[in-house]
């Protein structure tokens, strides 16, 4: 999917609302464990219930991994079911993946050839030959892990080196092996203020946004600091939205919360 793409459906819903799909067999609706495929069919209701408000969806692969064959295999019927039936979404494997070049280019095939995701995170600890395979596909995109929005980004990322945060300097190098129209950066809501200087150095690249809701960050904090002209920014919401109910009603309810966020982005936008 291009940059043109993702923008004009930002501007069409006027939301740039990201589901995150992660699926736990002990949260989702005990009736969905009936099904033959419990993961598969509790997506499909989520993802039919928000298709509408949002431009993204993230499956974490790990939520997938945790079942062992059945849960790859659903993760495939996910991406296949979303590439289907809603075609204009973006969808992102957040599988933070990041290897030796050989081994990063094995990881890119089977995300973007076999499972046709169009972005993939990718942990960037390793250097360029570890990132630069998965940027070698068109109209695919790595996400780069720069600011995450855990506690423990303190033990490395907010390290100072040379006077300079660890992350700048981890974003500022990572930007000059792709462009904005290959790349993103993961930047946690949690740290909203912090987008200023991240903005300095890459002014027109998306940013991937967890933590809204959730963990804490404020969706108003990251646009006041974050947005840009063609909005910039993919706001992911998992728990919020996914498991706003664990009754009959929960892709219902999942809905009405991506609604609200939805509609939240809109006045955002309408105002900028």
């Amino acid at each position: 999917m291009t940059r043109e793409q993702i923008i004009n459906q930002i501007k069409e819903k006027k939301s740039f609302l990201c589901v995150g799909l992660d699926p736990d067999t002990e949260k989702i609706p005990a009736f969905l464990l009936e099904e033959e495929d419990p993961i598969f069919e509790f997506n499909k209701q989520i993802i039919d219930a928000t298709a509408a408000f949002c431009v993204s969806y993230k499956p974490n692969n790990a939520f997938y991994e945790a079942y062992g064959l059945s849960g790859i295999e659903s993760l495939e019927k996910t991406i296949r079911y979303i590439k289907t039936q809603y075609p204009d979404h973006f969808v992102i494997a957040d599988a933070k993946r990041g290897d030796i070049g050989n081994t990063s280019k094995m990881y890119a095939k089977a995300f973007f050839n076999r499972l046709h995701a169009d972005a993939i995170t990718v942990a960037p600890y390793m250097g360029s030959d570890s990132v630069q395979p998965f940027l070698e596909f068109d109209n695919k995109w790595a996400i780069v892990l720069g600011l995450t929005s855990n506690t423990g980004s303190a033990d490395f990322q907010q390290q100072q080196i040379n006077g300079k945060e660890l992350y700048l300097h981890v974003i500022e190098t990572c930007a000059q092996w792709g462009n904005d129209k290959n790349m993103m950066f993961v930047v946690g809501a949690t740290k909203a203020q912090l987008l200023v200087e991240i903005r300095k150095i890459i002014p027109n690249h998306f940013l991937l946004v967890p933590g809204v809701g959730a963990q804490g960050g404020s969706l108003e904090e990251v646009c006041k600091y974050g947005l840009t002209k063609d909005i910039g920014l993919l706001v992911n919401s998992s728990r919020n939205i996914i498991y706003a109910s664990n009754g009959t009603d929960f892709a219902e309810k999942a809905s009405a919360e991506a609604e609200k966020m939805a509609n939240d982005m809109r006045q955002i936008i309408l105002n900028f």
